[in-house]
């Protein structure tokens, strides 16, 4: 299910609000753009089931990166 623009006004107003941290007028249309589509996103991952013994992990590594001890 996708967010309209106005759940996502309203989500973006109420975090920023809980975390006191200010949205200035000229960089808002750019933050509920880039909300939108990770909003977007995450609906497709969460479309996907996951079988019972798939689960996450506990630390991402991407793809290719040499792990640190």
């Amino acid at each position: 299910m996708a967010l309209t623009p106005e759940q996502i006004a309203a989500h973006v107003d109420a975090t920023a609000a809980t975390l006191g941290l200010p949205i200035p007028d000229d960089l808002r249309p750019g933050v509920l753009r880039y909300f939108g589509l990770a909003a977007g996103l995450a609906g497709l991952v969460m479309q996907h089931p996951l079988a019972p013994e798939e689960e996450a992990a506990p630390v991402f590594t991407p793809a290719g990166a040499e792990r640190q001890p």
